[in-house]
């Protein structure tokens, strides 16, 4: 009901910003029709006798106009610019909506969303290059951009989808998803958007395909599923007790407790998971991975319920913690416990209906070099790396110095035993509190 609530408001919102659009374009083609009626540049001879009698200020008059401006001192001036028209000739392209599959290694960015001030972003990075390619034609509030997900900071992607409008050599506005429409035009004539814009993005950043979309689509509304990864070294957990325990959370669940809590703007905590899965790495016995696959998630639902899995595989939890934590009228409030690190969770897809991405031959062979070479030099790195262990076994351990220094051994305080955070309610009441203060102070 929340999503169906905010989508009205998005599609209002869109609705409006379209009409006050036509407004203005319905207003300045007015005006442009007035100044073309009536400019002078081709009836100056017809009037010559009848407008201008001295033939010196007649002279200096077609000058003016030949040139387009006048010229003192060997400079020429700035044309004068009308108040609210554009001389940008790219406002002559025609537009259409087209959905992006990005990947992006999320290391070094603070996040996917730019809202947050921090530099760099992922999305930051997107849109200078659409900026440099000219692929967009105005303003980021007129190019109905919507986005899936808002990834933390650290956090990579390899299917993270966006929509909005974007430069195109075809006439026809809007999306189209029909194959027909697809093979017949877009592939053979419309412009390789992934070509272009992997052309200008850093090396950490991509766009895998991209695919016309309909007219009222959003990358975040229309969004069937989205599918997370979360890679770890087994070592010695205990896999089989936490494929237990994730098996409990798939349903529809109240996952205050998972997540951290943003009581002002979100008041519905209930998300449905899918599937969620341990599984191994091609095969390999130490590098798994988490799959969970979900209609929607909360801010670190999936960092929160990693960690939780940890401390199962470990043997400090039991996996009735899970239903503890699941049983929000029994526990309103979420014990304090650190997420899982950023670094291993993957954005690994969105699924949306209809939406077929390609990529040209070309493209698709430019990326797997750029792919293989990212690769490459990570294994460079890491084979580094290898060789200092190896070498760390060379050098002798100084037994006077080990032998003064005891390592603190921290104990587990169980979870439901831990300091807990405020509770919804709580949070709801203060805010209240704060925002009736506020009015009280401003009256």
């Amino acid at each position: 009901m929340e999503n169906q609530s905010e989508l009205i408001i998005e599609l209002r919102s869109k609705l409006s910003s379209s009409e006050n659009r036509v407004k203005e374009l319905e207003a300045a083609h007015a005006k442009l029709a007035s100044l073309v009626s009536s400019c002078i540049c081709h009836k100056v001879e017809e009037n010559f006798d009848s407008h201008l009698s001295d033939k010196n200020m007649l002279a200096e008059k077609m000058e003016k106009l030949k040139q387009g401006n006048s010229v003192e001192n060997g400079k020429r001036k700035p044309k004068k610019r009308l108040s609210g028209y554009s001389f940008n000739p790219m406002n002559h392209h025609s537009q259409r909506l087209v959905a992006l599959k990005i990947m992006y290694f999320g290391q070094r960015f603070y996040g996917f969303a730019s809202e947050a001030q921090m530099e760099p972003t992922v999305e930051s990075e997107l849109f200078k290059a659409l900026e440099k390619t000219r692929l967009v034609l105005g303003d980021k509030k007129d190019l109905q951009y919507s986005r899936c997900g808002r990834t933390d900071k650290g956090v990579s992607s390899v299917g993270q989808v966006v929509a909005l409008l974007l430069r195109s050599k075809l006439k026809e506005h809007g999306g189209n998803t029909s194959e027909e429409f697809v093979d017949k035009r877009a592939e053979e004539e419309e412009l390789d958007y992934v070509r272009i814009l992997n052309g200008a993005l850093p090396n950490d950043i991509r766009v895998m395909g991209w695919c016309p979309a309909p007219d009222n689509f959003s990358a975040r509304f229309s969004c069937l599923s989205r599918e997370y990864r979360y890679f770890f070294w087994r070592e010695n957990l205990n896999i089989l007790e936490m494929e237990s325990s994730c098996k409990r959370l798939i349903g529809e669940h109240d996952f205050r407790n998972f997540c951290k809590m943003d009581a002002a703007n979100v008041h519905n905590y209930k998300r449905r998971i899918t599937s969620f899965d341990i599984c191994p790495c091609n095969g390999s016995d130490e590098l798994w991975f988490m799959r969970i696959k979900g209609s929607a998630f909360l801010w670190h639902q999936v960092r929160c319920m990693v960690a939780v899995l940890f401390l199962i595989g470990q043997g400090l939890e039991s996996p009735d913690v899970v239903d503890a934590l699941l049983d929000v009228e029994k526990t309103p409030r979420k014990p304090q416990y650190k997420m899982a690190p950023e670094i291993p969770l993957v954005l690994r897809s969105c699924e949306f209906e209809g939406l077929n991405f390609m990529c040209s031959s070309d493209s698709r062979r430019a990326l797997q070099l750029h792919l293989e070479k990212e690769c490459q030099t990570y294994k460079l790195q890491a084979a580094i790396f290898h060789q200092a262990l190896l070498n760390l076994s060379t050098i002798q351990d100084d037994v006077s110095i080990t032998s003064k220094t005891k390592k603190k051994v921290s104990s587990h305080v169980p979870l439901m035993s831990r300091p807990t955070e405020p509770s919804y309610n709580e949070r709801r009441a203060k805010l209240l509190t704060y925002a009736l203060s506020k009015k009280t102070l401003q009256e």
